[in-house]
């Protein structure tokens, strides 16, 4: 074997622990196959886990209730599987983070203006 070929047979993952009080920003999980989903097999192997586990950073969860001021993917028209990870793939080309939401009533709804103020009276 060739040292090129060698050293990308073997590959270490080492997993540090941050000791700074700030936390990352969600890096996100990358599969170790083409498939985004495992599939079953006959023989189980480990190539459908992650292969950056221990690299990702954090995950947090958005309380949506009384907060207003938050971009989600609820506004992009119903999308299958490809689109819906290309638009995920552009979130995170761009350093953004997405998310995933949480909503009592399920849907995308407009208050206007006037129906605020005959709420209130």
């Amino acid at each position: 074997l060739s040292p090129m070929a060698s050293s990308s047979a073997t590959m270490v993952v080492s997993c540090a622990r941050s000791s700074s009080g700030m936390v990352a920003p969600f890096s996100g999980l990358k599969s170790l196959s083409g498939v985004p989903f495992p599939t079953k097999r006959a023989n189980a192997h480990l190539s459908h886990l992650p292969s950056n586990g221990c690299r990702v950073r954090c995950m947090q969860v958005w309380p949506i209730e009384g907060k207003k001021k938050f971009e989600t993917l609820s506004y992009l028209p119903t999308l299958k599987d490809e689109a819906l990870l290309k638009q995920i793939e552009y979130l995170l080309r761009s350093n953004w983070i997405p998310c995933l939401e949480f909503c009592k009533r399920g849907f995308v709804w407009r208050r206007t203006t006037k129906v605020l103020m005959a709420e209130n009276t």
